[in-house]
């Protein structure tokens, strides 16, 4: 199992409208989160014609990304390359995975490149499967169900994100084989 998890943080839910302000990504290897193989970058967020975007105010609420934050950050046509080259083409993982890839593949498509990876899997659609009566699936409950834990201030924040994702997903697959359940994959 050789995957790359990752997570965004944005300025809003549209992929077409809003921006993206932070990266996080973490490699598992042989079934194992290496540390080691990371990729975590602030973004200063721009519109689909490239323009700064200023991050709204509900937007800093949730995450604590602040303009102030990302005024000298890259922005994502120096980011892309850079994060594409990290994943290299293999599967990725996030916790909903129609949101993270969709703004990537919206970027992507923007700035002339190709959002690509061997596959795209998702934590919701695991934990869903792994706890069919269960209502609730956000990566807190998830977290909280499984008995992971947050960084102080890592919560909402795409690197503190990735970590509790990718604990989440190594354990998911672990419960869906012990019950001979095959993981979902989206794409």
């Amino acid at each position: 199992m050789n995957v790359v998890v990752f997570d965004l943080e944005t300025t809003g839910l549209s992929p077409e409208r809003d921006g993206i302000v932070e990266i996080g990504a973490l490699r598992i290897v042989d079934g194992r989160i290496d540390e080691t193989q990371r990729y975590e970058t602030l973004v200063r967020p721009t519109n689909a014609t490239g323009d700064a975007m200023l991050i709204p105010w509900h937007a800093e609420r949730v995450h604590g990304i602040s303009n102030d934050m990302v005024r000298r950050a890259p922005t994502i046509a120096e980011v892309l390359p850079e994060f594409l080259d990290f994943v290299d083409g293999d599967a990725v993982v996030a916790h909903n995975i129609g949101f993270d890839g969709g703004f990537m593949r919206a970027n992507a498509t923007r700035l002339g490149l190709i959002w690509k990876p061997a596959a795209e899997h998702c934590t919701v659609q695991l934990s869903r499967r792994a706890f069919p009566k269960e209502r609730a699936h956000n990566l807190t409950v998830l977290a909280d169900r499984l008995g992971l834990n947050f960084a102080p201030g890592g919560r909402h924040r795409s690197f503190g994100d990735v970590q509790v994702t990718a604990q989440a997903y190594v354990r998911l697959l672990e419960l869906l084989q012990r019950g001979e359940v095959s993981p979902v994959s989206s794409r």
